[in-house]
């Protein structure tokens, strides 16, 4: 079922929810949100057509994802993501906004956003989060910055996009372990491919919760997620079918309790990419370089795998000096811009009030 949207800045224009499991829609969504994403972005990396199906089709318990898109003649123009968390941070939704490059200013992406406003009023959600990224010179300026501000957006904290190519020099990785190896005896250092002994699962849940709470998010407020083991295990099950592959190295203390951990994410081939996802360190075992020794684990495990891959992007605050100065050391460059917005609202209203920005801060 569709349902439609009338509010539209344009009388031309029409936006309507998308059927994802209608292969054709789907097909032109992605086609759309990838031009989108990857305009003028040589960094970008981007999802198959295969794994945005699956993201689309099949739903956790832990959100509710949906898709809209906005059409000119029966053309779709622009497309936007929006993603409900289900069991925490519930006044918060996560969302993206694209338009097809050759639409551009003509107040698709504008309509979009107000589209996301009439969704996040009906769901009771008053913060909306969301991500770019553009050049470093353009940071003050850049149109997309500009988009933002005139739809109710603001910065809330600027994150760096950072690559680091692919091989590591394994000399450079031996020193590093070497140089932490005497601050963590105390510590396992382990590494899984694809999921993790069951004994493991709990405490890795209870720490990867704390990301979003520990890791600098600006003027953003997150509460501690809910992930529990046989919610993590849906998530792995979706992984797995999306043709990702996960490589976790785990830091493990006395109790046999994991107290740091690190995710690298493999897309499926032809991607040659690698997307770190979260590090974290336990604040109460934190002064023992196991954010140094598990990302360079990690780096050595996809080493060992022989996958091919050139290159693994990131994303750090600015203000996440410790973590930067690890990736600095480990070879990692700076690229762009990943600003993260927010947009708030009155949900009983349905209007637009004082945004800041932000974007999901699960990257390091």
């Amino acid at each position: 079922m569709t349902e439609a949207f009338t509010g539209c800045h344009r009388k031309d224009m029409d936006i309507r929810q998308v059927n994802v499991f209608d292969d054709s829609e789907i097909e032109h969504f992605h086609a759309v949100t990838e031009r989108a994403e990857a305009f003028e972005r040589p960094h970008h990396s981007g999802w198959s057509l295969d794994e945005a199906k699956i993201e689309l089709r099949r739903q956790v318990p832990t959100e509710r994802s949906e898709v809209w898109a906005a059409y000119v003649e029966g053309t779709m123009v622009g497309a936007m993501s929006l993603w409900f968390p289900l069991l925490d941070n519930l006044t918060k939704c996560w969302g993206d906004v694209g338009v097809d490059p050759d639409h551009r200013r003509r107040g698709v992406g504008s309509a979009l956003v107000a589209q996301i406003v009439t969704r996040m009023a009906q769901d009771g959600r008053t913060t909306m989060v969301t991500e770019s990224a553009y050049p470093f010179d353009r940071r003050e300026d850049h149109p997309y910055l500009r988009f933002a501000e005139a739809n109710g957006f603001t910065v809330a904290i600027d994150e760096i996009r950072r690559i680091l190519p692919l091989p590591v020099d394994p000399t450079l990785l031996q020193t590093i372990a070497a140089e932490a190896a005497p601050h963590h005896t105390d510590y396992r250092i382990a590494s899984f491919v694809a999921s993790l002994p069951d004994e493991l699962v709990a405490s890795y849940c209870a720490l990867s919760n704390q990301l979003g709470v520990d890791a600098p998010t600006g003027d953003v407020d997150f509460e501690a997620e809910s992930m529990t083991p046989e919610l993590w295990l849906e998530h792995v099950a979706k992984e797995k079918e999306m043709g990702r592959t996960r490589l976790s190295t785990l830091a493990i203390d006395g109790t046999g309790t994991a107290v740091a951990y690190t995710d690298l994410i493999l897309p499926p081939e032809p991607n040659a990419d690698v997307w770190q996802w979260g590090t974290l360190v336990h604040r109460e075992h934190r002064g023992h370089r196991l954010g140094t020794a598990v990302k360079v684990r990690n780096l050595q495990q996809l080493a060992a795998a022989g996958s091919g891959r050139t290159r693994v992007l990131t994303c750090n605050a600015e203000t996440n000096h410790h973590m930067v100065d690890i990736n600095v050391r480990l070879g990692f460059e700076a690229v762009e811009v990943a600003p993260m917005f927010e947009l708030r609202i009155d949900a009983t209203a349905n209007e637009r009030t004082e945004g800041v920005a932000q974007v999901s801060a699960s990257t390091t």
